[in-house]
């Protein structure tokens, strides 16, 4: 049997809108799944394969409750089952129910690879990528986000081994325009927080004290503040951080201006800097032929959108007010050389931001040593 796999995540939004609702989708807990096994289970020689869940399933490494779990699947498909797909699969160990009526299982096929051992010690800050599946225009695939976080991470640990450890990267994110482009994923804002929040559980419970919850997807950032002051309510010991994307500090922001093409607008959402970055990482992925640039986004003295998003206010909108093809910004203008330079400044920047949160550590325990009895009360 000749089986096509389709990969979701790898496909633009009017791709997605095209594919026949009676496609199966599987979402399978973990990677390393054989193909043709999985088209046999299925009975089909066609299905798409959504973006693995890479923990929170049992024998994962990092297990969060059934509950927890059933609630991610459930939000996960929650877009699929908006759009019209009707066969919606989750490929999991053992036989399972997670209790989901409108999704059924398929029992796991060969072997899956749980997330590599963490050390889990105050010596390594403990990365936690978030991506995203979600829509970047006619001309960049879903998993844009998650390519290039992904990346970054990668690079840091590669950089500091001795000072920073990283999870595999969580494809899934938050989305509240979810409704408006097809393809377009979200875990809701809910159930993203208290996922992430369990998943530090388990590697405090470790010995892990030190995570920077880093994102590729503006969409998380909010919710991942929220995540990392709810942690340190509850584990005094613990420092959390996280921050505005990547490319966007105090290395980021100096190296767009300098080698921008665009004005301002023209970063705003699968524009300039994301499509750089992905025509350095997968040029395979890349439709450039396209590529349309939208940059009449409705900016005012104090909202605006570029890479880093303007002004005071914060607003909502929706996205079709401001662009038809789902890209804010000017893909048109992106080259690889940039995506390449950028992504060194990118890691570097995370870098840095690795050792600050272990400075603050460092000081702040010996702070807390100094005062004794004195900091507890």
């Amino acid at each position: 049997m000749v089986v096509q796999m389709i990969r979701y995540e790898e496909l633009t939004w009017p791709e997605v809108h095209e594919l026949p609702r009676d496609l199966p989708l599987v979402l399978p807990l973990g990677a390393g799944y054989d193909d043709t096994q999985i088209a046999q289970a299925l009975g089909v020689n066609r299905y798409g394969l959504l973006p693995a869940l890479p923990y929170g399933w049992p024998g994962s490494g990092i297990d969060v409750s059934r509950e927890m779990l059933r609630r991610v699947v459930a939000a996960i498909f929650s877009g699929p089952t908006e759009e019209g797909f009707t066969r919606l699969y989750v490929l999991q160990a053992g036989n399972a129910d997670l209790g989901l009526s409108s999704i059924r299982s398929i029992p796991m096929i060969g072997e899956v690879a749980a997330v590599q051992p963490l050390a889990a010690t105050p010596q390594r800050v403990i990365l936690v990528p978030c991506g995203h599946t979600e829509q970047h225009g006619y001309h960049l695939p879903l998993n844009t986000d998650t390519l290039i976080i992904d990346a970054i991470a990668q690079g840091v640990v590669q950089t500091v081994p001795d000072e920073a450890e990283t999870l595999p990267t969580l494809p899934y994110g938050v989305s509240m325009y979810r409704s408006s482009f097809a393809g377009t994923m979200t875990m809701t804002g809910r159930v993203f927080e208290d996922f992430l929040l369990e998943v530090l559980e388990v590697l405090i419970a470790r010995g892990g004290d030190r995570f920077y919850l880093m994102s590729g997807h503006g969409g998380n950032c909010s919710f991942l503040h929220t995540v990392v002051k709810y942690i340190g309510d509850r584990h005094r010991s613990v420092f959390a951080a996280t921050t505005w994307l990547h490319t966007s500090g105090h290395l980021g922001l100096a190296a767009l201006e300098q080698h921008r093409q665009s004005k301002r607008g023209g970063m705003g959402h699968a524009g300039e800097l994301e499509t750089a970055y992905l025509l350095h990482l997968r040029p395979d992925l890349c439709r450039m032929e396209q590529v349309i640039d939208e940059i009449e986004f409705i900016s005012t003295p104090n909202y605006y959108m570029d890479w880093v998003e303007g002004g005071t206010l914060i607003l909502s909108h929706p996205w079709e007010d401001d662009t038809l093809t789902g890209s804010y910004g000017a893909g048109s203008m992106a080259t690889a050389e940039n995506g390449e330079g950028w992504l060194k400044v990118a890691v570097q920047e995370k870098v840095d931001h690795v050792r600050e949160i272990h400075e603050q550590a460092r000081r702040r325990l010996a702070k807390r040593a100094a005062l004794g009895d004195r900091w507890s009360k």
